[in-house]
């Protein structure tokens, strides 16, 4: 099958959008023959996968570098040739429902009267600002209506997201909860963590919590800052890029790691003791199956966590929301204890293998695009 793939950036900006979109688009071409023509900004430079034809789309990311939030506008050339793809290709994948091409794609789309799937990663962010919160919850209910309500086929990544467009979203064909695969070859326990630990120059005994993601508001960065500065007797380090940046804090205990590719994150979580992500409104999150994969336990939103039930004795969860967000999550970190932390390590290793695994999951999106061209 020939497919059109439209996501709003490339691998490269290490988004767990586009790291999903490159593991999917990886495997479909690798074991399942499919031609895929991938569609994604020229802010970044474009993977080389066998079988997927990258295209960048001239695009300004002024939105992201400025205010944090990832919505690159793409250039009316660029725009034809996403709809162009929709319109000529067998079947069109999207992740996520608000971006402008992807909503130009899936016009064009649907007027060839080609099969859609749509990946959808995100819900409701609740960000401080009244206006955003306005904007975003009638942008889903106009065009994730239009988006979610008119695919072939819509795929959630977590069970909270689906739960929150099913207030008012009429979908063609029931939706599925499909979680997201690791590459357990690259994210499994370490040999030697202790030389890891070394490496990065924890004290024998300490507490090493580790962030990994985008520096915005939506993935608890305030929270962070706040916790960071209670808990000084604990190593912080933080792992990503953003306007938000830690080492503006000038904290002697966090440090701030920058530029790493997926795969190079793998001695991160495998030296930490545990991934804290107060994260809202982002549904069931990449780096906390990634950190799981390695034997990390992690500590996340309540609602974060309610988006992989199968997962939930094995996560920690504390709701990301509410005045008293800081005091609630200091006193849970101080509950912590290495040995406590230890006892989970080996169990939550054992669930991501069981049960996260990009073939297992490529196979079922193949299965799911047979399915949608014969409707």
């Amino acid at each position: 099958m020939r497919i059109a793939l439209i996501t709003h950036y490339f691998p490269a900006h290490r988004g767990g959008v586009e790291l999903v979109a490159c593991a999917l688009a990886r495997e479909l071409a690798a074991r399942h023959g499919a031609e895929i023509e991938w569609h994604a900004s020229d802010s970044d430079p474009p993977p080389a996968i066998p079988g997927v034809r990258c295209v960048p789309a001239k695009a300004c990311n002024a939105i992201e570098r400025r205010l944090g939030f990832p919505y690159p506008l793409w250039s009316p050339s660029a725009l034809w040739r996403a709809g162009r793809a929709a319109r000529r290709l067998d079947a069109l994948h999207l992740h996520d429902c608000l971006y402008l091409p992807n909503l130009v794609a899936y016009v064009a789309a649907r007027f060839a009267g080609r099969p859609v799937l749509v990946t959808q990663h995100v819900g409701m962010v609740p960000y401080r600002s009244a206006f955003l919160r306005a904007l975003l919850s009638a942008a889903n209910r106009i065009f994730g209506r239009l988006v979610l309500g008119g695919a072939t086929q819509v795929v959630f990544i977590s069970d909270s997201v689906r739960r929150y467009f099913e207030r008012f979203v009429r979908f063609r064909a029931p939706p599925l909860l499909l979680a997201n695969g690791v590459d357990i070859a690259v994210f499994r326990p370490a040999d030697k963590r202790h030389a890891l630990r070394t490496e990065l120059k924890v004290p024998e005994g300490a507490l090493l919590f580790l962030f990994v993601g985008r520096f915005v508001e939506k993935k608890g960065l305030r929270v962070l800052h706040e916790l960071a500065m209670r808990l000084q007797h604990v190593r912080w380090v933080f792992a990503g890029w953003g306007n938000l940046d830690p080492e503006r804090w000038a904290l002697p205990n966090v440090s701030v790691i920058r530029g790493r590719s997926s795969a190079e994150l793998a001695p991160l979580y495998q030296a930490a003791d545990l991934l804290v992500l107060p994260s809202v409104g982002e549904g069931f999150p990449l780096v906390v199956q990634e950190a799981m994969a390695c034997g990390t336990p992690a500590l996340i939103g309540a609602e974060t966590a309610a988006g992989c039930p199968d997962a939930a004795e094995l996560l920690l969860a504390e709701p990301a929301e509410g005045d008293d967000v800081v005091a609630r999550w200091e006193q849970r970190l101080r509950q912590v204890t290495p040995q406590a932390l230890a006892v989970l390590r080996p169990r939550v290793a054992a669930f991501a293998a069981a049960n996260w695994s990009w073939e297992r999951c490529a196979a079922r999106y193949a299965e799911l695009f047979r399915q949608c061209a014969g409707k």
